[in-house]
């Protein structure tokens, strides 16, 4: 480690050049992926054109009442070359701004590669938008031509139509509008088939792909021009790091206005795998996972912390031999793990244990994900390292990562071959990751962003002066290159005698345990830390029955034995703290906190501000108390 001349920067410079323990990993991973992906593609609109040219099989795999249907590598480039000949039709040209505004499902990726064929850039809105952010970013982008999923989402946008004097077309997935994509295609019947090769042909590396609007949890969006170069760049990160095989199938329940969902996408066209995407319930989602068997899945920390939270209620609720037989099971998961990891040998004994484990246990917990998934990527929030050790004690690798939207969700990434818990991964290839002196993360690549659109001034904030962006996160890397994530710098909590405590690890850690939901840390400027906590609906009926009480979340709430069983977690929770970090009360709200409300960002973080002010007298209230 060096100190900078300016002594501002601790200039702990990390790429993965280099890095001898991972680079058998690496020369794996580059000969398996590079039968199935075309590294001559300089652009979104070019890898599209290519993938559904050069492989065969389902390309997009969704729910329909007779089961799964797939569409092939061959339909999708067809609807692609349809969607792109309708919107040329409409008068789009390359580098006209496109908006997208639908959950994610089947027809969102066809829009997406349609407007990419047709050298469109795409802006994504997030389907739990309101009607004023949808106008904001429709307004704030130009957008010209809007694709949209169905008469809910038209409704948002006749509420603001008049305040959109630049948005010329809206086109709907289904017949719920004036013009739907099937006849938007027909619109592009009559144009020159050549015509989507020159606009693909158009459009450089640099020129801007896609225009992602950050989740806002501390104002307005700020849309993020993200490049071409930045998307093939991430995609090939991400072939290189993970070693994909056969016939591989990708759950998808992302948002895809989301930059991770996205790159996923692009990902799995790449290489020819199938996108199998969830039926847009939020309570099926576990039953999508399941039935359809996918081998990857991208993902956010919850839906690990609710299948983990489900296993140990399982086992929890039932009699003391099931009790003793999970955690014998999951003991011996976790020790044949730690020994594979090691490359150490199981020996005889433990090896015939672990066959009796893995099939009275640890394949069942296997089977809640399908039976075949090989890897899991986490990110967007810090996750629990217990649940990560769970896992992997199950048999399935759960990998942390860690991005940005003005990264492309590139940066670091645990692997297969090199992973440390509690870390979020050394740098992806090609990624520098830096430290400024106060801990922030800086990091540098062909992944970076082109700054923010019409936003000059907070493109200049967020980069140093030698180029590098700013994260706005605090970090660490320890001595072999793992970086890990310490907090959020605008989230920092400082107590009135002056510690810094990030609130975000605590509320990663609260919400780990079986009954909470949520959980929001506060502190700022008070002698210690408290905590506002939701009840998991999940586990409602379980901590009522356990209380004695009526499963009516108003009467929990202020019940007081409902607090004492929720205490002992939180209890758990303040012993892997130092004492001043510790939760020293709390409350429980009679409702959870929501998108809708504008509580939650569409990704599921805690909007902070708005939290707060909301809720400012029920915190005020926990100090009032004592």
């Amino acid at each position: 480690m060096a100190v900078r001349a300016a002594g501002e920067t601790i200039d702990r410079r990390l790429t993965t050049k280099g890095s001898l323990s991972m680079s058998a990993a690496r020369t794996t991973t580059a000969s398996s992926t590079a039968r199935d992906a075309d590294a001559d593609v300089a652009t979104v609109g070019a890898m599209v054109l290519s993938a559904t040219a050069r492989h065969h099989g389902a390309a997009l795999r969704r729910r329909t009442a007779d089961g799964w249907s797939d569409v092939s590598f061959a339909e999708l480039g067809e609807t692609a070359r349809g969607i792109a000949r309708g919107l040329i039709a409409l008068g789009v040209r390359p580098g006209d701004p496109v908006a997208i505004l639908s959950s994610t499902r089947a027809e969102w990726t066809m829009a997406d590669c349609g407007g990419h064929c047709a050298g469109a850039t795409v802006v994504p809105i997030y389907p739990t938008n309101s009607a004023e952010e949808c106008r904001y970013v429709l307004e704030h982008s130009g957008a010209h031509v809007l694709l949209c999923e169905d008469a809910t989402q038209l409704a948002k946008i006749a509420e603001v139509r008049d305040r959109l004097p630049e948005l010329e077309h809206v086109v709907t997935f289904d017949d719920a509008g004036e013009l739907s994509l099937a006849g938007l295609r027909e619109l592009g019947a009559d144009v020159d088939p050549g015509a989507v090769e020159a606009a693909v042909a158009a459009v450089g590396p640099d020129d801007v792909a896609t225009i992602v609007y950050t989740s806002g949890t501390t104002g307005p969006p700020k849309g993020c021009r993200t490049t071409h170069r930045n998307c093939i760049a991430t995609v090939r990160m991400y072939e290189e790091q993970i070693d994909f095989g056969d016939d591989v199938v990708i759950f998808m329940f992302l948002p895809l206005a989301h930059s991770l969902a996205r790159m996923a996408q692009l990902v799995a066209l790449d290489i020819g795998a199938t996108l199998a995407f969830w039926r847009g319930d939020a309570r099926l989602v576990l039953e999508d996972v399941a039935d359809s068997r996918p081998t990857h899945l991208p993902s956010v920390p919850r839906v690990f912390e609710k299948i983990h939270a489900k296993a140990l209620a399982a086992a929890q609720d039932g009699d003391p031999v099931r009790r003793l037989l999970f955690g014998w099971a999951v003991g011996t998961g976790r020790e044949v793990a730690r020994r594979r990891r090691t490359g150490r040998s199981l020996g005889l004994i433990l090896a015939a244990q672990h066959k009796v484990a893995d099939r009275l246990v640890l394949s069942r917990v296997r089977d809640l994900f399908g039976g075949r998934l090989q890897l899991a990527l986490t990110g967007a929030a810090p996750i629990a390292v217990e649940v990560l050790e769970f896992f992997d004690a199950c048999g399935l690798r759960v990998l942390e990562g860690y991005g940005m939207t003005e990264t492309t969700a590139a940066g670091t990434l645990n692997t297969i071959g090199a992973t440390r818990f509690g870390t979020v991964g050394r740098p992806l290839p090609g990624t520098e990751v830096t430290l400024l002196e106060d801990g922030e993360i800086l990091m540098k690549g062909p992944h970076v962003f082109a700054g923010y659109h019409r936003d000059e001034a907070a493109t200049g904030e967020v980069f140093t002066d030698d180029g590098r962006l700013r994260s706005g996160d605090l970090g660490e890397i320890d001595a072999d290159g793992f970086v890990r994530v310490t907090g959020r710098k605008k989230d920092l909590i400082i107590t009135s005698s002056g510690k810094n405590i990030s609130p975000t690890n605590l509320e990663s850690a609260l919400c780990e345990g079986r009954w909470i939901s949520q959980a929001v840390v506060f502190g700022d400027n008070r002698p210690y830390v408290v905590a506002m906590l939701t009840l998991d609906p999940d586990e409602v009926a379980a901590l009522a029955h356990r209380a004695g009480v009526a499963p009516d979340l108003a009467t929990m709430a202020a019940d007081r034995r409902v607090h004492e069983i929720v205490a002992a977690e939180v209890d758990a929770v303040n012993a892997q703290f130092a004492r001043i970090e510790q939760i020293k009360r709390f409350v429980i709200l009679d409702h959870e906190l929501t998108q809708a409300a504008g509580e939650l960002t569409p990704t599921l973080k805690v909007r902070r501000n708005v939290i707060y002010e909301r809720y400012a007298d029920v915190f005020a209230g926990l100090y009032d108390e004592g």
